[in-house]
C-alpha cells in the first residue's frame, strides 16, 4: 500500500524493549497516530514521518557500554517534545550531558513513586505529595541530570524516577507507563501527546477508513485485485475496505481446505454473498488438501503442505477470473514490526510473516495491504465502521492451517468430522455461558490417544478430546481461562454424549510461555 504521512504522528524509537508495541497502542488509544522505528533507521524515520513528538523506548542495552544504541541527534535538534522511557531516559540523559551508572541498581517489578513537583505530565492524574504504583524493569539508573532538568518524582531505588526540562519539553521516566502494572500510565502518555505535544485526538477508524479508501484508489487505479478470504476478521475487513474503494475490480477467493470449523465456509460465503454483493469465488478443495495430508503427523510438514497447495489452488482460480494486477492481504502492524525488527539487534525477529508466501512473485502481482498500520483491536473497530456484524468482528482468531494443527498425529476425514463436532459443542457452551467475549481463543484438540471407556453396558475404545481456552491481549503471551468445574463438567458431558468417537475429555491449563496457544 502507498505510504501515508499522517499530519499528527508520534515517532517511537525502538531500542529493543519487548513492550515497545504497547507504547504505540497506548498512544493510539489516546487518539494519536504512532509508528515504531528501530533505532538504526530512526533518523530516516524522523525525516519520513515528520513527527510532532518522539518517545524513546526501553531496551536491554546499557548506555555505559561502547557502541550502545543512541537516539539520532535530529530528534534533539528538531525542538519537538521528547519522552524517554527506561533505557530511553538513560540515553537521553547521556546524550544531553548527564551521567548514568551501571550494574548495582537493578529493580524489577512494582514500585511506588512519590510526586515531588507538579508537571504537565502529571496534570489531572497525580498530585504533589502523593505516592503511586509503577512498574520498574531496569539495571542502570541516571545519577546526574543534564542542565535544565529537574526531578519531578522519585522512588526509594530510583531517586530520579521522573525528570523534566519543561522549557524544552523533554520528559523522562525510569518506570514503564505503557504496561498495565503502571495503573495510571496510559493517562501519563495521554498527557504527553495532548497537553505537552498539543496533538488532537483525531486518529479514529472513521478517519482511517476514508484515508485508506483514497490510498487504495490511488494505488490500484483501474487494475484488478484478488483477495484470499480465510473467514477471519483481518481478510474480511481488508476485503470490505477494498470493495468500498474499487467495487467490482475486487474478486475474493475462498479456498475451503476442508479444515475450517463446522459450517464455517458456508457461513462466510452466505454473509458476503447475501449482505455485501462482493464477487466471491468459493472453491471446495477439501479432497485435494485432505488427500495430501492423510496420515501426515509432522506439524511442519502439515503446514508446508497446506501452504504449497493453497498457492497452487489460489493461482489456478486467479487465472480463471482473468488474472489480476494486485493481491490483497490482511497483514497487520504487529506482523510488520516482527518482520522488520533489527537483525541481530536487541529485539530479534520472532517470526517472518508472509500471509501467502511466494504468491506475488510467482504471479507478478503487487501487494495491497490496507491494514498494515493497524493493531488487531483497531481492525475490529474498522470492521464496525464498515458494517460487519458484531458476531463476526468478535470471532476468536483461527490459524491458517486450520484444524490440521489441532489434530496431532495423522489427519483423516473421520478425525476432522469428530473434531468439528466437539469444537462446535464447546464453543456453543461457551457462548451460552456468556463467556465468549471474555476469552481470546477457545478450541478443541483431538489427541492421537484412545482410551477405554464404558457407555451403557458396553466397553468403548475411543479418542481423547482436549479443551483449550486462553485470555490474551495480543496473542504474544496468554493465560489459560479459569473455567469453573461445573462448566467443564457440562461441556465434557455434552461432547461425550453427542460426538461419536470421543469417550474422554481433558482441559489444558498451560500458559504461554512455556506453551504456545495452539498445540502444533
Amino acid at each position: 500500500m502507498t505510504e501515508t504521512v499522517h499530519p499528527d504522528t508520534v515517532l517511537i524509537v525502538d531500542f529493543g524493549s519487548q513492550v515497545t508495541q504497547l507504547i504505540a497502542r497506548r498512544v493510539r488509544e489516546a487518539g494519536v497516530y504512532s509508528e515504531i522505528v528501530p533505532f538504526q533507521s530512526a533518523e530516516d524515520g524522523f525525516r519520513r514521518l515528520k513527527p510532532k513528538a518522539v518517545i524513546l523506548s526501553g531496551g536491554p542495552a546499557s548506555t555505559v557500554d561502547m557502541d550502545s544504541p543512541r537516539a539520532p541527534q535530529i530528534v534533539f535538534d528538531s525542538g519537538v517534545p521528547v519522552l524517554g522511557i527506561c533505557y530511553g531516559q538513560q540515553t537521553m540523559c547521556a546524550q544531553l550531558g548527564g551521567a548514568v551508572e551501571s550494574g548495582h541498581h537493578r529493580e524489577f517489578g512494582r514500585a511506588f513513586v512519590e510526586v515531588l513537583k507538579a508537571s504537565p505530565l502529571f496534570d489531572g492524574v497525580w498530585e504533589t505529595g502523593q505516592k503511586h504504583q509503577v512498574w520498574m524493569s531496569h539495571g542502570d539508573r541516571v545519577t546526574r541530570l543534564p542542565d535544565g532538568f529537574e526531578v519531578i518524582a522519585a522512588s526509594p531505588n530510583a531517586p530520579l524516577a521522573a525528570t523534566a526540562d519543561e522549557a524544552r519539553h523533554y520528559y523522562a521516566v525510569q518506570f514503564h507507563p505503557e504496561v498495565v502494572h503502571t495503573p495510571d500510565g496510559a493517562k501519563l502518555l495521554s498527557n504527553f501527546v495532548h497537553k505537552i505535544a498539543g496533538l488532537k485526538g483525531d486518529w479514529t477508524m472513521a478517519a482511517y477508513k476514508d484515508q485508506a479508501i483514497a490510498a487504495i484508489r490511488e494505488q490500484v487505479g483501474d487494475g484488478k485485485v484478488i483477495c484470499g478470504l480465510s473467514g477471519g476478521v483481518d481478510s474480511s475487513v481488508a476485503a470490505m475496505l477494498i470493495h468500498e474503494a474499487v467495487g467490482d475490480q475486487l474478486t475474493c477467493i475462498l479456498v475451503d481446505h476442508g479444515l475450517m470449523r463446522k459450517n464455517e465456509a458456508a457461513e462466510v460465503v452466505a454473509m458476503f454473498r447475501e449482505h455485501y454483493n462482493i464477487p466471491l469465488v468459493h472453491v471446495d478443495a477439501s479432497d485435494t488438501f485432505i488427500g495430501a495430508l492423510e496420515g501426515e503427523a509432522d506439524p511442519e510438514k502439515k503446514r508446508k503442505t497446506i501452504g504449497r497447495l493453497f498457492i497452487d489452488v489460489f493461482e489456478d482460480e486467479a487465472k480463471k477470473v482473468g488474472g489480476a494486477d494486485f493481491l490483497a492481504q490482511g497483514t497487520l502492524y504487529p506482523d510488520v514490526i516482527e518482520s522488520v525488527s533489527f537483525t541481530g539487534g536487541p529485539s530479534v525477529t520472532i517470526k517472518s510473516h508472509h500471509n501467502v508466501g511466494g504468491l506475488p512473485e510467482r504471479m507478478n502481482m503487487q501487494l495491497v495491504e490496507p491494514l498494515r498500520e493497524l493493531f488487531k483491536d483497531e481492525v475490529r473497530e474498522l470492521g464496525k465502521e464498515l458494517g460487519l456484524p458484531d458476531s463476526f468482528i468478535g470471532r476468536h482468531p483461527f490459524p491458517g492451517p486450520g484444524l490440521a494443527i489441532r489434530l496431532p498425529g495423522g489427519v483423516t476425514r473421520e478425525k476432522i468430522r469428530i473434531l468439528q463436532e466437539a469444537d462446535a459443542i464447546y464453543l456453543d457452551e461457551i457462548r451460552k455461558s456468556g463467556l465468549y467475549d471474555a476469552i481470546w481463543q477457545a478450541f478443541a484438540v483431538l489427541l492421537p490417544v484412545q482410551t477405554v471407556g464404558v457407555m451403557g453396558d458396553g466397553r468403548t475404545y475411543e479418542y481423547v478430546c482436549a479443551l483449550r481456552a486462553v485470555t490474551s491481549v495480543d496473542g504474544m503471551t496468554a493465560d489459560f481461562y479459569p473455567f469453573d468445574m461445573e462448566f467443564l463438567g457440562s461441556a465434557a458431558t455434552r461432547i461425550i454424549n453427542e460426538v461419536r468417537g470421543i469417550n474422554r475429555v481433558v482441559y489444558d491449563v498451560t500458559s504461554k510461555p512455556p506453551g504456545t496457544i495452539e498445540w502444533e
